[in-house]
């Protein structure tokens, strides 16, 4: 399902976008989620970040759409960002925050349906795939495919990552239900491990991105066994 949410602060252009976007779904039977926000500030002061696509308007009262984009882009480089203005001229501003397109107003369905199959394209061509992880001040999105391992220690998880660690507040439980779709293993108590990054296993221990991870002993051979599974499924 494609998450969309709407900037608008006119009722009337959101009702519009929305119907849009469920006729669109109809036509090409695509899946989409519609969240409406009436501000720039009110997405961007507490940003979610699991949204594929935002449909900002440019002039609004509180916070305009340029700077709400500005403030998304410091926490999220991959949602597809496309602006909705009454002025063409606010279309070179939106190389700026990296912004896919732009629709003018008055919005009819034919050029705001290609821009969406534009859209749509874009985020199939980055079918990467992000955790978004919330902690205190803000969210960080990370690639899965960056991530060698998450760590428990307290009451503190550490993702580490090529880019480095992120410790934020959590449980184990929560980091597992995250990832439970991608291909990692709770090797022990403290460790749980990207398969990809596994380069073998030495005195009851896996090598995990030029680390030594403790697996338990009761855990032995169930990991032996995803470790071997894996590798066949990937080739």
């Amino acid at each position: 399902m494609i998450q969309i949410a709407i900037v608008e602060d006119d009722k009337n252009y959101a009702a519009s976008l929305k119907k849009y976007i469920l006729r669109y779904e109809e036509e090409h039977q695509n899946r989409f989620n519609i969240e409406w926000f009436e501000d720039g500030e009110d997405i961007a002061e507490e940003y979610k970040g699991h949204y594929d696509i935002i449909l900002m308007d440019i002039e609004m009262q509180f916070m305009d759409g340029m700077s709400a984009a500005k403030k998304i882009r410091e926490v999220d480089e991959e949602v597809v960002i496309m602006f909705i203005t009454n002025s063409p001229q606010y279309a070179m501003q939106g190389y700026a925050v990296d912004a896919l397109d732009y629709v003018l107003k008055p919005i009819n369905y034919f050029a705001f349906s290609e821009r969406l199959t534009k859209a749509i394209s874009r985020i199939k061509n980055h079918e990467e795939k992000y955790i978004t992880l919330n902690y205190r001040g803000g969210v960080q999105k990370i690639k899965v495919s960056d991530l060698y391992y998450v760590e428990i220690q307290d009451h503190d998880l550490i993702y580490h990552t090529k880019d480095g660690n992120l410790v934020i507040r959590g449980t184990m439980r929560e980091a597992e239900d995250a990832l439970k779709e991608e291909s990692f293993f709770r090797c022990n108590k403290a460790f749980l491990v990207n398969l990809y990054y596994v380069d073998g296993f030495e005195g009851g221990d896996a090598l995990v991105g030029g680390e030594r991870l403790l697996v338990s002993r009761a855990k032995k051979k169930e990991f032996l066994d995803a470790l071997n599974n894996y590798m066949n499924e990937v080739g």
